[in-house]
Formats: C-alpha cells, structure tokens, sequence
C-alpha cells in the first residue's frame, strides 16, 4: 500500500514538472499567438490553446492505458497528415520566434539564399518522414 501511494507520489510529481514546463516552454517563447499570425487565424486563438491542451490530455490518457486503435491502415494516413502539419507549423513559429534561420544562414554565409535553406530543410523533412513511413512502416 505504502509502495503503490509512493509511486503515485512519484508519477504525479512527474507529470506537474513535465506539465509546468510544457506550459512555460509555450507561453514564454510564445508558439501558440506567433502560430496564429503565421497562419493569419488570431481568432482561433482559444481553439489552438484548447486543442493543445486537451492534445496533451489525451496523449497522456492514452500513454498511460494499453489502448490499440483498430482502424485499417490507409485511415492513419489523414490522422499522420494533419499531427505532421501541426508538428510542423509548431517548429516552424518556433524557429520563427527564435531566429534559426537568419542567424544559421549567416553563419554559413549564405544571407541571400535563404530560401534555398529553407527549401532543403522542408524537402529533407518530408522526404525523411516518407522513407520512414515507407520502408519501416508496414
């Protein structure tokens, strides 16, 4: 009884630490409003906070039980498409917010190429995740 309340402790105190620095990682840069002018959506604000906190709900409901979807395989192609432009749209506004991009592309001296740089990382995400998806993916 005392081992299992101590675990309980223990995975609770985690999941605060992990939840508290999700919500600082958001709030503090600011993904969530710099998403929303990106995609020009400012008032869908409440949507995108609402999906990303009952997202994280659900990944951790879902995380902590045995739950197996049984769906046929070619549906998991539009729930991929849709959690892949979230992904990134996400890293996009965070990359955004941070400035990688003009400070990498000085770096290696390519200010006036940017778009190049641009272009290899988004064509090198989409065609990494579809070898994946492909070759690894039943």
């Amino acid at each position: 009884m005392i081992h299992d309340l101590f675990v309980a402790f223990i995975g609770f105190s985690g999941g605060i630490a992990v939840g508290t620095g999700f919500v600082a990682f958001l709030s503090v840069i600011g993904i969530i409003p710099r998403l929303t002018q990106i995609t020009k959506t400012i008032k869908k604000i409440r949507a995108y906070e609402f999906a990303v906190v009952v997202g994280a709900l659900f990944g951790c409901w879902i995380s902590l039980r045995d739950t197996v979807f049984f769906m046929p395989k070619y549906a998991s192609v539009p729930i991929g498409l849709l959690a892949g432009m979230f992904i990134g749209m996400l890293a996009a506004a965070l990359t955004e917010v941070l400035n990688v991009f003009p400070i990498l592309a000085k770096r290696i001296g390519i200010q006036r190429k940017i778009v190049y740089l641009l272009m290899a990382i988004a064509l090198g995400k989409v065609f990494g995740s579809l070898f994946h998806w492909i070759y690894f993916i039943e």
